[in-house]
């Protein structure tokens, strides 16, 4: 269904998200609540977004016409996830559309060669790193950072690990795989770490910016799998830092709506940021439940340049655990079971079909145990994908 705006109660802002997938569906959830109507440009009619969005147009984001019309009567476009070309979005806004983060600032969660670049440009701290273009680039990289392992990334459209080799010595079969992907290739040092953080924060188009606790996450394989808000242990003076340099990192590129950084806490002190995302992040959906404003809410806010909402924890301890495709199909069975053990878990189901290791949901505890919470949330998780049954 398409609304027109004169369907709509007199000032309602239309905000129209490239991307249908659970992202624009959890942003839905916000949009309902402040009566802002949510536009999606979803890839298929049941695509997750498509499901709860009423007006969901399917359309190809790369093609310059389909999202000019997508565009059109929307108070300003933003993005389930950043693989619109830069060009079509530098051609929306010479249009006169707002574009949220713009294309300037997007083109820094688009291309890491571009992205170290830009944060080497002011000190931000990074990983050393060096674009690479010939298998005798990654020896000499390697000898420079004190010897091989490094990693090899695609400067472009990774994610979830995809697009991403560790790579042991020059003959490695990894590099050979890195150059065939056709992509410019960027080595960087294999980071010694504790641990890895996210320090997501929002920000607006005059500048006012907030910033969530920092958290903990896990990841399996490239795909994050659990998040601890905040990240236990870690010292109040070194959470400020991670929140500032994110802060510093929102402001230097102009970003408007949600800034994503992760970061490795490396071994040796040190806190590098690893990768930017620059809309909702899944270290972020722990805020659904356990904070003041979700991230979802801001980013909206901060688009249509409202003030920003109170990024406060609601309690010690939020615990998120991603839900991850296995064996059983209908994962809406264990509801029965989690919920009769745990009244105050909260889960999140995002209307896909199980696969093996897809994200189809996830589960939220909070409370004031840190272990308890985490049991809490691990044990749903568990149950939701069959791999335990009582």
């Amino acid at each position: 269904m398409k609304f027109d705006r004169e369907d709509l109660p007199v000032g309602t802002p239309v905000v129209g998200m490239v991307g249908g997938g659970q992202l624009a569906r959890m942003t839905q959830e916000t949009a309902v609540a402040l009566g802002i109507q949510l536009r999606v440009l979803a890839e298929g009619p049941t695509v997750s977004a498509a499901q709860a969005v009423a007006d969901a147009p399917v359309g190809d984001y790369k093609d310059p016409e389909t999202v000019r019309r997508f565009a059109a009567g929307c108070d300003v476009v933003t993005f389930d996830h950043e693989h619109v070309p830069t060009d079509l979005l530098h051609s929306l806004e010479a249009d006169g559309i707002a574009v949220r983060p713009g294309p300037d600032a997007l083109v820094h969660a688009q291309d890491k060669a571009v992205m170290r670049a830009r944060l080497d440009s002011f000190d931000a701290p990074s990983p050393a790193h060096q674009v690479v273009e010939t298998p005798a680039d990654v020896a000499d990289f390697a000898k420079r950072v004190g010897g091989f392992p490094i990693i090899l990334k695609t400067t472009r459209g990774g994610y979830d690990g995809k697009g991403v080799w560790f790579v042991d010595g020059p003959d490695d079969a990894a590099v050979a795989a890195a150059f065939g992907s056709g992509v410019p290739i960027l080595a960087e040092e294999k980071v010694d770490f504790v641990r890895e953080l996210s320090a997501i924060v929002a920000r607006s188009p005059h500048g006012q910016a907030v910033a969530y606790p920092i958290v903990e996450s896990v990841q399996r394989d490239g795909i994050c799998v659990e998040v601890t808000a905040p990240a236990p242990g870690l010292a109040p003076e070194r959470a400020a830092l991670a929140q500032q340099t994110a802060l510093r990192i929102a402001g230097e590129l102009g970003v408007v709506g949600i800034l994503a950084v992760e970061m490795f806490e490396a071994r040796d002190g040190r806190l590098l940021v690893n990768e930017l995302a620059m809309r909702p992040h899944n270290t972020g959906h722990w805020s659904i439940d356990g904070a003041v404003t979700s991230q979802f809410e801001n980013h909206l806010r901060a688009v249509l340049d409202l003030p920003l909402g109170s990024p406060a924890a609601r309690a010690p301890y939020t615990v998120m655990v991603n839900v991850l495709g296995g064996d059983v199909e209908d994962m809406h069975r264990g509801l029965l079971h989690c919920m009769a053990r745990d009244p105050e878990l909260k889960v999140h189901f995002y209307g896909k079909s199980v696969q093996p290791g897809r994200k189809v949901g996830h589960v939220t505890a909070y409370g004031a145990d840190l272990d308890e919470t985490r049991e809490r949330a691990r044990h749903a998780a568990a149950y939701l994908t069959g791999t335990i049954d009582e």
